[in-house]
């Protein structure tokens, strides 16, 4: 299945996948969420526009069956520091098909839109406690690089957090 540029239209749907496949509830969504130590939405339609717009190399990118297909997963990528390392993040398929391996394709995809585009690494950021995560990542060929990044506490953006000893761990991935 191809991935596709999201258009402005599109965000609002993308927004809502985000938010149920991170903070859905646990017993009712797939095994993505983080609804057990995060409150509140994930991401916006205007966070996402305003995202895009601060920044007109990222690319938030859409996985449908065909382009007027439904929304099936999105993944968003940016180029950052020497333009050969991109950050990959909000890698979501929806949470009812998450047992059909799209999520794979969806990584290999944008991988290879990076790629495309001079990437030869990918970068992304995890949340230090979510163990089953990191390791579909490694299983995948990411490694943690050793740093760890403070959560955002104070910015709501990311959600309301509902323990304190939340952080991000690295992961790269070269191309």
């Amino acid at each position: 299945m191809p991935l596709f540029p999201a258009r402005p239209d599109d965000l609002p749907a993308v927004a809502a996948l985000v938010n149920s496949a991170y903070r859905g509830e646990t017993s009712r969504q797939g095994w993505t969420t983080e609804a057990d130590y995060i409150d509140g939405q994930r991401t916006d339609a205007a966070s996402l526009a305003a995202d895009l717009a601060a920044d007109p190399e990222a690319q938030l990118l859409v996985l449908r069956d065909r382009s007027d297909g439904p929304l099936l997963g999105s993944v968003w990528l940016e180029p950052v520091g020497d333009g050969v390392t991109w950050y990959l993040g909000m890698l979501t398929v929806r949470p009812d098909l998450q047992d059909r391996k799209l999520g794979r394709q969806l990584l290999a995809q944008a991988e290879a839109a990076a790629a495309r585009r001079g990437a030869g690494r990918i970068r992304m950021t995890v949340i230090a406690i979510r163990d089953t995560l990191i390791a579909w990542y490694e299983r995948r060929g990411y490694r943690l690089t050793g740093e760890r990044r403070p959560f955002p506490y104070e910015d709501d953006r990311f959600g309301m957090p509902r323990r304190g000893d939340l952080e991000f761990v690295v992961l790269e991935k070269a191309l």
